[in-house]
């Protein structure tokens, strides 16, 4: 596949991680800290504007933690038994695929027919390669099909990119990046070379819109991703605008892991006579071990993430934080400390951002600080601890930040700081 590059650092990674995909398929204890950690706060005043302000954390860990919100069959199909080409199945196989996940194998098939969709499913259940596969698979049987996919953040867009540049492999599909950070002049001489897929985050695009370098109508599918995140962080006008431009005959495909009023209001006008599917399952994995650390005095915080990230057992650690300033600073502080750090948040190029993320997932920092902004789509393996050093805007953004660790069968902890 070619493909249409338009990164700067980290573009050679995934270079790398194709060759390893195609040569051998990939595969998918913790000490529990010593320091001291309470189930209950008995405080009712926090200085972040959040949903758990004034409100005791343990409701939100116990409702991540119901085991009543198990409620996903397995899956009735597999890969060889869909209507897809033979090369894409075999892409499919060295990606390491062996089942469909359950949104996976409700969804493909009614898009392979055609079908508007939604999908309600949230982060890390297979849902990209839900749309990809049988997008995919609708281009190399007309070539001149145009895919445009818009998520949230930069992190999201890279992801799904990658995604596709593995399931594509070998088909010569071009696609192409439009997100901040990234040269403008290598998008602009990108989308003149008309790509079947775009995949933008929406900033950009009505960047390029704007100075009538992308017309919406040339494309015949489009995919909304993380719907309910991208109204979260302000783009809900940017979105109901590109709406307005899009052709009337077209598919339109739409994921979200909740549906507010604000979300439907997006969904009237986008897609026609949907298929819905929607996987339920309990928040987090029941591999992550959530508790909660009483901190009395403010001004010793920092001495209480450092005791803990001392403590045998924090190998890969992610740390969130509420503002760009406040991780920045904790991310310098840290590293005075000698601790091998780095961040990821709204004020850095996307450049330094990917040199960051590439440092965590291949073990050449510890520690990763980052924003709930700047972290929509991180999928990095093998992370011990999640910490909360200040407390989340809303649950949803609790159960995103937690659900970084305990993945593919492993243990996890989750910790939440709590003043």
């Amino acid at each position: 596949m070619k493909r249409i590059k338009t990164r700067g650092l980290g573009s050679s990674h995934s270079r790398e991680s194709i060759r390893n995909y195609h040569q051998k398929p990939k595969n998918r204890n913790f000490d529990k800290p010593r320091f001291s950690m309470h189930q209950k706060s008995s405080s009712n005043k926090t200085n972040h504007r959040s949903e758990l302000e004034g409100k005791d954390i343990n409701m939100f860990i116990n409702r991540a933690k119901d085991p009543t919100e198990q409620m996903v069959s397995a899956s009735i199909n597999n890969f060889e038994s869909l209507p897809i080409l033979s090369e894409l199945k075999a892409n499919i196989h060295h990606k390491g695929y062996t089942s469909p996940t359950p949104i996976q194998d409700q969804a493909i098939s009614p898009i392979l027919e055609g079908h508007d969709l939604i999908g309600l499913a949230s982060t890390g259940t297979g849902k990209t390669a839900a749309f990809l596969i049988p997008l995919i698979n609708k281009i190399l049987l007309n070539r001149s099909e145009k895919v445009l996919i818009i998520a949230p953040t930069r992190e999201l867009a890279l992801q799904i990119d990658d995604e596709l540049y593995i399931l594509s492999y070998g088909m010569k599909i071009h696609s192409t990046l439009l997100i901040g950070g990234a040269s403008m002049n290598n998008q602009l001489n990108n989308i003149r070379r008309n790509p079947n897929v775009v995949i933008a985050t929406p900033g950009r695009l009505k960047d390029l819109i704007e100075r009538r370098e992308l017309f919406l109508d040339n494309f015949g599918t489009f995919v909304l991703d993380e719907v309910d995140r991208m109204v979260d962080i302000g783009f809900i006008q940017d979105i109901k605008y590109f709406i307005s431009l899009l052709p009337q005959k077209r598919q339109s495909l739409f994921f979200s892991a909740t549906i507010s009023p604000k979300v439907q209001e997006i969904l009237k006008d986008f897609v026609i006579n949907p298929i819905t599917i929607s996987i339920k399952t309990r928040d987090t994995s029941e591999n992550v071990e959530q508790d909660v650390i009483r901190v009395s005095n403010r001004s010793r915080k920092i001495e209480h993430l450092h005791d803990l990230l001392i403590r045998d057992g924090f190998d890969k650690v992610l740390i969130f934080g509420r503002t760009k300033h406040g991780i920045e600073k904790l991310n310098r502080e840290l590293t005075s400390r000698g601790f091998k750090s780095d961040a990821i948040h709204g004020n850095k190029t996307q450049g330094q951002r990917q040199k960051a993320l590439d440092n965590f997932k291949k073990d050449q920092i510890k520690i990763l600080l980052a924003t709930d902004v700047a972290s929509r789509g991180l999928d990095i393996d093998n992370v011990t601890h999640v910490i909360n050093y200040d407390l989340p805007q809303t649950y949803e953004d609790y159960i995103h930040r937690i659900g970084r660790t305990g993945r593919a069968d492993k243990r996890g902890v989750a910790l939440t700081f709590v003043e």
